[in-house]
């Protein structure tokens, strides 16, 4: 019986139990919220307030944001679609059981065409059905009140506490290439196409985003590969004279850098050497104007080095400085691809336990490295292409 019990038990995804109090603190906050406004707006005598379909709706939008259930689009077309449904049937059908289950049927058959389907709508439909004399004198006014208007204060709460919080949403796709070629993590081990062709043998409609599933097999192909043995680490490839800049330097520094040792990126540190950025050319290309005065660069360009208004407003290595997440000397080169590839970085800091700058790795570097973990032959081909790949 042990046994059988154990095999009804759901698998979730472990969480922290930081992540758990997230969710708890976010439904809270997200349903008293929606519950003060809605009660100011139309006072306490009137009702209905709040409709019970919004708890399930918090579930999903504070519990699991990254779910396909718990997007916008989700929660507003499904809450409408089937709020316009069951008035719908609740005014065509006399039997209230009967218009009940008509309701629930058409709402989830035109939330999956419409792309929409979110599992509290089909509470909506059935609370317009018999959700008593109160509901039915509203008519299609239950549209608007309470369900448009929950909907929208609920989703509102979200997308305010989950980012201020740490969490991306709503949850967008990765953006891909700008041209016909795959993005550089898809480009080894299954392609798309072999997960989409799985994805229809299952016929299952998935909790689960179809890139963040992606995302989460490459993953687990690139730990398969961290576990060969004898793979090579940051700390066999990383360059360790880094040059750096301050993030108070100015740009005109960086530049100067930047084309005296013959690199593409400095690491922006504070004065206890902790990684706070990178700059890089193309930040420099971006973030800066053209004008004909000033040093050449390539292509035939000139950049000023008074920076265009609004983007570098100190015109200095922290105003143009990308983001980054350093790796540490023991990260395994299937992880550093990885990373680098889902982010599009050409170049990662490297540093120690206390975040305190010890090399940076850079594409170039990475090349004879794989190529000498290739199997036989790889040294020999590693060695050539270290020496065609430019400094």
């Amino acid at each position: 019986m042990r046994s059988l019990l154990s095999r009804l038990l759901p698998e979730l995804t472990p969480v922290s139990k930081r992540e758990r109090l997230r969710s708890a603190a976010g439904a809270l906050l997200g349903i008293l919220v929606t519950g003060l406004i809605c009660r100011a707006a139309i006072g306490p005598e009137a009702a209905p307030v709040l409709i019970a379909p919004m708890g399930a709706s918090a579930v999903l939008l504070f519990a699991v944001p990254a779910s396909p259930l718990a997007q916008p689009w989700s929660i507003l077309g499904g809450n409408l679609v089937a709020a316009l449904v069951g008035v719908t049937a609740a005014t065509w059908v006399p039997d209230p059981f009967v218009a009940a289950s008509v309701a629930i049927g058409l709402a989830i058959a035109l939330m999956m065409a419409l792309r929409c389907l979110h599992p509290p709508s089909g509470a909506v439909a059935l609370t317009a059905v018999l959700g008593g004399p109160a509901i039915r004198e509203l008519g299609y006014g239950f549209v608007l009140w309470p369900v448009a208007a929950n909907s929208l204060l609920l989703l509102s709460a979200a997308l305010l506490f989950n980012n201020l919080t740490g969490r991306a949403y709503p949850h967008l796709r990765p953006a891909g290439p700008r041209t016909d070629d795959r993005a550089p993590a898809s480009r080894l081990g299954f392609l798309a196409s072999d997960l989409d062709a799985a994805l229809e043998d299952f016929d299952q409609l998935l909790d689960v985003d179809r890139s963040d599933l992606e995302q989460i097999l490459r993953r687990v192909q690139m730990r398969v590969y961290g576990r060969r043995p004898g793979q090579t680490t940051c700390a066999a490839i990383m360059s360790r004279d880094v040059i750096g800049v301050a993030p108070h330097d100015s740009l005109a520094q960086a530049l100067h850098l930047l084309r005296r040792h013959r690199i593409k990126a400095l690491p922006v540190t504070d004065e206890r050497a902790r990684v706070l950025g990178i700059v890089t050319q193309t930040d420099l290309l971006d973030k800066a104007e053209w004008d004909r005065s000033g040093p050449r660069l390539g292509l035939g360009r000139r950049l000023q080095l008074t920076v265009e208004r609004g983007r570098a407003p100190h015109g200095c290595a922290a105003d143009i400085m990308s983001a980054v997440e350093p790796v540490t000397p023991d990260t395994p080169l299937a992880e550093l691809v990885l990373r680098m590839a889902e982010a599009a970085l050409h170049h990662l800091p490297v540093v120690d336990p206390d975040g305190r700058l010890v090399g940076i790795v850079s594409q170039t570097d990475l090349i004879p490295a794989l190529m000498a973990d290739a199997g036989p032959g790889g040294p020999a081909r590693a060695r050539r292409a270290a020496d065609a790949v430019p400094a």
